[in-house]
């Protein structure tokens, strides 16, 4: 039977033995979380109804058939994820397997501004869709001073919509955010950038602390689809 695209993709890959990178990965401080009990999402070709993602939140971008998907927990005011942000979105360009996902997570300490970012993107996607969601957290990595010194007070979001104004008067996005943020506390995660990798084919997951180059990004992909049971890693 001719191989697959993927299988292809992860064949030429391959770095060495699992049990080596299972041993990369722990000595990067990442956690596996294996299928706990089924309830991971199924982001990939069995979910996918057509070409285009369903309406966000959560706010995604590539491929919706594709078969991983990256998750990135981040803060809009954290300058490790404005610089992390277009290289992870590049790598995703360049690898269809994937997509991206985000995952509000503003830090108390670049609060209101880290929110205040959020609620932003947040209404620009509920009026564009996932292609707005995407380009408000561009313009906002462009304009943003970063640490929570937030938008200087003379820039202002272009195109601000009444549509999206009447959003940011309610308290929709702010729910959102807080709803985000609260998930990422119960999964353990609280630093940004951090990348979760799901398998939509098996479920299983991989946590990966800070900006992730993209050689490491694959060894994980590669051990993540490998057909073998892995234990959590404390």
């Amino acid at each position: 039977m001719q191989s697959s695209p993927f299988s292809r993709f992860i064949l030429s890959r391959r770095l060495g033995p699992v049990v080596a990178l299972a041993a990369l990965l722990v000595a990067l401080g990442i956690w596996y979380l294996a299928n706990p009990s089924g309830s991971s999402p199924k982001i990939g070709a069995d979910n996918a109804v057509s070409q285009h993602f369903q309406a966000g939140p959560p706010w995604r971008y590539g491929r919706a058939d594709a078969r991983f998907t990256l998750v990135l927990y981040a803060d809009l005011e954290c300058p490790y994820c404005k610089s992390y942000y277009p290289t992870l979105k590049t790598w995703i360009d360049q690898h269809t397997e994937t997509n991206l996902q985000w995952h509000h997570l503003p830090l108390p300490m670049h609060e209101p501004a880290a929110s205040q970012q959020a609620r932003l993107a947040e209404c620009v996607g509920e009026a564009g869709g996932h292609t707005g969601f995407w380009q408000a957290v561009t313009w906002i990595y462009q304009h943003t001073r970063s640490d929570g010194a937030g938008i200087p007070d003379n820039i202002a979001y272009p195109s601000l919509t009444p549509a999206i104004q009447t959003c940011l008067n309610s308290l929709r996005p702010q729910a959102i955010i807080q709803a985000q943020a609260s998930e990422a506390s119960n999964e353990r995660i609280t630093a940004t950038p951090t990348v979760k990798l799901i398998d939509g084919k098996s479920g299983r997951t991989l946590v990966l602390s800070g900006p992730v180059e993209g050689d490491t990004l694959l060894s994980a992909l590669d051990l993540l689809s490998a057909d073998q049971s892995i234990k959590q890693v404390e």
